[in-house]
This record gives structure tokens, C-alpha cells and sequence, in this order.
């Protein structure tokens, strides 16, 4: 969501309660400490819970010293620590709080920047821990103040909607009681902004895609907390309608939030983007072809991921665009080494995907992609995405087990890399893939088949009854 800066970096010294000095790392332009991390081993140690106490009250103090270079300092090295300690912080909330909101009353407006990035780390690090009345007693009611002061063109709303949806996230559907104004006034940033770009005096603002993109990254923080709860706030609103604009938008930015959306929203009330969902699909396909790519591979990874859990929902609504999409799935997979891991591990999920909900279409042209595809999927880890990638590959099987057979070997390794299938369904339709295949090439070549794979792959397969 940010912007990356170039750093550069001041020594500063602080005294924690026992007057001892904290040498920390200030890094300028609001990046965070890098100095200041928490070694396990002390967390361990039978001394580390009282030692760990005294750093942070050390820090948690120095936040609220009076010279502006010392708050951000200790402001920035407790970013760090936060990300550093984790769950760790979670006994520790209500004094953490108590200090993190004495600093926004006290704060002026360019530290203030580094105190809403301190409560989203805080949120990231403590997750559902958060959502205690105690808690949100403390945390909410300046922030939703800060909230209604800032203006629709007020920059300042940039850093309060990247910490809105960090506690969303955190709070789940605990954050339902601050939802619709949140969400409602997201809705109205995008509309202003994307008038503000063809008429920026109707709009009555300057034109800044940045509103956009937190407003779209603050809506999927709604999504990803509320999750079917959003649904009611998405059925009375343009979202549907202003989420296609924005996924059609010149910037890679833009493109990037609203795609991300798209596939939020795909989880948990597809219903609601059925009205024009072939604008959707070929969209999100665009984003994929060899051209795109090459400009934005987070672009293309978003649209990527929303296609395939636009899959899992619309299932065979998704059949106009599924040639187009393999055809540009196919050579991110031929390629890896060049492009990022979370790309090639989201074109092998979908494929899958797009498999299982249309077998007929993807199976005729596996023997092409197969080695490839099923080299992607061992790098990926046990979850249910790769389960669904891998009910791709059964369907795809059973429906043309003849382009599969050049292949086995790739298919038994791709098998072979998963720790623990959860799914007893899945489990026993590999073992029928596999023993469907012994049947078909008989004894003596499955043998020769098992004679060319690794011991360990043999081993793993030995689940399955083969």
C-alpha cells in the first residue's frame, strides 16, 4: 500500500527505566527500525518474559518523550519490535494501547503517520486477541474521531485507512459495529476520485489514485474480517459497479487493489457480481496475457487468484474465458525462473481450478502443459487451494487418461509432495487415479514406471494402496 523509500540512517540514544542506553536504528521517511528485533532465545530464557517487560516499557515511555525525533525513534523501533514478538504482545495489550493512544492525543500530524502504522503492526502481530470490549474501548473511539475530522481530500486519511484495515482484519467480525461507515465512506472516496479524474471541479478535488487504493485495500480488509457479514453492505451499494472501473483503470495500482477485491469478494458473495461477471472474467483474463505480465506480475498474480476462486464459485459460468487463460497459464509455467513464486504457485492453483469446474475443456490439451504443471504444484504447501488444484488433476484424469501417461512420473512426484491430504475424498480419488493407472498399463510397466521414481516418492505413494 506504501510507498518504497530510499532510507537513510540516524543514531539515536535511548534510555529505557534502568538508565541503561537502547541504540536504535532511525530510518527517515517513516520506514521502520531495523535494529531493534527480539531473539527467541530470550522469550525462552527463565529470566526473558522480565527482560522482555523492561524493553518495552523502555520503549513504550521513550514514545511519549516531548522531542518529536525521539517519539519517532521509538515509535519506529517498536514497529519492529511488534512484528518481531508477535503473539508474544498479546498479555501485554492493555498497557501497549494505553501508551499507543496517549501518543495519537499528543502527537502532531507528520509522527502521527508512525503511531497508525504502530497500531496496524499491533493489530497484524495480536490478530483476534484484539477484539475485547477492554480493548476496543481504548482503541477506537479516537481513531473514529480522527476519522470524521479528516476530509475527503485530507492526505492524512491515507495512513488511518491502511490501520482501519489492519484491525478489521484482526478484529473479524468484531469490527461489524464500525462497518458501514467505514465501508460507506470507502465507497464515496472511490466515486469522488474516479469523478475527480475526467472533472476534478465537479468532483471539488484534486485527482489522487492513492485514495483509491486504500479505499479498495480498506474494503477487502472489510471482506477478508467480515466475510459473509459484508454481504448486506455490498448488496446496497455501486461496489459491483465501481470495482469493474477500477479494474479497468490505466494505473497498475489501481488494477492491482481492485483485482485483489475481486477475489474477496468472489469468496464470500459471488451472487452479488453474477450481473456482470463476463466483464470480470475477461478482465482479470486480460491481466494474464504476455503483454500485461510484463508490466505488472502483481497485477497479473492478483487476477490470477481471482480467477480461480471466481472458479470455485460460478463454476461453469467461467467457460468462455477458460481456453484464453490456460493458453496464458501455460508459459508462466514453462518459465519459472523468471517470474515471482507467488505467480507460478497461484497459475498452477487456478489451472487446477479451472480443471475441476471444466474438464471437458482444459483435458484435451494436457499432455502439453502437464510436466510443467505438476512441478509447480510440489512447490506448493498442504492447504485447500492445493487441494483444489489437485481435484483438478483427478477430474482432468478421469476425463482424458490417455494424456496423462508420458507424464506419470511428474503426476506420482506431484502426489508424492503432499505431507498430509485432510481430505479423505481427495485421498481416496488419488488412490483411484493411481490404481486406475496400474490397471491400465499392467503389471509389468507400472513396475518399471515405479523403478524410475525416488525411494522417498515410492514411499509416499505406498499410501495410496498401489
Amino acid at each position: 500500500m506504501g510507498h518504497s523509500r530510499a532510507v537513510t540512517g540516524v543514531d539515536h540514544d535511548l534510555e529505557d527505566t534502568r538508565g541503561q542506553h537502547w541504540t536504535l536504528q532511525w530510518i527517515k521517511g517513516g520506514n521502520r527500525c531495523s535494529a531493534v528485533e527480539v531473539d527467541e532465545g530470550i522469550l525462552q530464557h527463565q529470566r526473558g518474559h522480565e527482560q522482555f517487560d523492561k524493553v518495552l516499557m523502555g520503549l513504550l515511555q521513550r514514545i511519549l518523550d516531548n522531542n518529536k525525533r525521539v517519539q519517532e525513534a521509538a515509535c519506529s523501533a517498536f514497529a519492529t519490535l511488534e512484528e518481531e514478538a508477535g503473539e508474544e504482545l498479546s498479555p501485554r495489550l492493555e498497557i501497549i494501547l494505553q501508551h499507543l493512544m496517549c501518543a495519537f492525543g499528543k502527537y502532531q500530524r507528520r509522527n502521527l503517520r508512525i503511531v497508525y502504522d504502530a497500531i496496524g503492526t499491533l493489530a497484524d502481530a495480536v490478530g483476534g486477541e484484539l477484539n475485547q470490549p477492554k480493548y476496543l474501548d481504548i482503541l477506537m473511539p479516537p481513531l473514529i474521531t480522527k476519522w470524521h475530522q479528516l476530509s475527503n481530500s485530507d492526505k492524512d486519511l491515507f495512513p488511518l485507512l491502511e490501520c482501519f484495515t489492519s484491525i478489521a482484519q484482526a478484529l473479524g467480525p468484531g469490527f461489524s459495529q464500525f462497518a458501514e461507515p467505514v465501508f460507506q465512506r470507502c465507497i464515496t472516496l472511490i466515486q469522488t476520485q474516479l469523478l475527480a479524474k475526467i472533472d476534478h471541479v465537479s468532483a471539488g478535488v484534486q485527482y489522487d489514485k492513492e485514495f483509491i487504493v486504500c479505499s479498495l485495500d480498506l474494503l477487502s480488509g472489510l471482506v477478508e474480517g467480515l466475510g459473509s457479514g459484508v454481504e448486506s453492505l455490498v448488496a446496497n451499494s455501486n461496489l459491483r459497479d465501481l470495482l469493474a472501473q477500477c479494474c479497468m483503470d490505466d494505473s497498475a495500482d489501481i488494477r492491482q487493489s481492485a483485482l485483489a477485491l475481486l477475489g474477496d469478494l468472489a469468496r464470500v458473495c459471488p451472487i452479488h457480481l453474477l450481473a456482470r461477471i463476463m466483464d470480470f472474467l475477461n478482465i482479470a483474463a486480460e491481466q494474464l496475457n504476455p503483454a500485461q505480465l510484463k508490466e505488472s506480475a502483481s497485477v497479473a498474480n492478483n487476477a490470477c487468484w481471482a480467477l480461480g476462486e471466481l472458479a470455485v464459485k460460478v463454476h461453469r459460468e467461467i467457460s468462455p474465458v477458460v481456453l484464453k487463460v490456460v493458453s496464458y497459464l501455460v508459459p508462466i509455467l514453462q518459465n519459472p525462473e523468471d517470474l515471482n513464486k507467488s505467480l507460478l504457485e497461484n497459475s498452477a492453483i487456478t489451472l487446477g481450478r479451472l480443471g475441476w469446474v471444466c474438464p471437458d475443456l482444459v483435458a484435451p490439451h494436457m499432455e502439453h502443459f502437464l510436466q510443467y504443471w505438476c512441478s509447480a504444484l510440489c512447490m506448493i504447501r498442504d492447504d485447500f487451494e492445493k487441494e483444489d488444484a489437485f481435484r483438478g488433476l483427478c477430474a482432468m484424469v478421469r476425463t482424458n487418461p490417455s494424456g496423462a501417461v508420458s507424464s506419470l512420473p511428474y503426476v506420482c512426484r506431484a502426489i508424492a509432495s503432499w505431507h498430509e491430504i485432510r481430505s479423505k475424498d481427495l485421498h481416496n480419488e488419488i488412490s483411484q487415479v493411481l490404481n486406475g493407472y496400474k490397471q491400465m498399463l499392467g503389471s509389468g510397466a507400472w513396475e518399471q514406471l515405479h523403478s524410475k521414481l525416488e525411494p522417498h516418492v515410492v514411499q509416499k505413494l505406498s499410501r495410496y494402496q498401489v
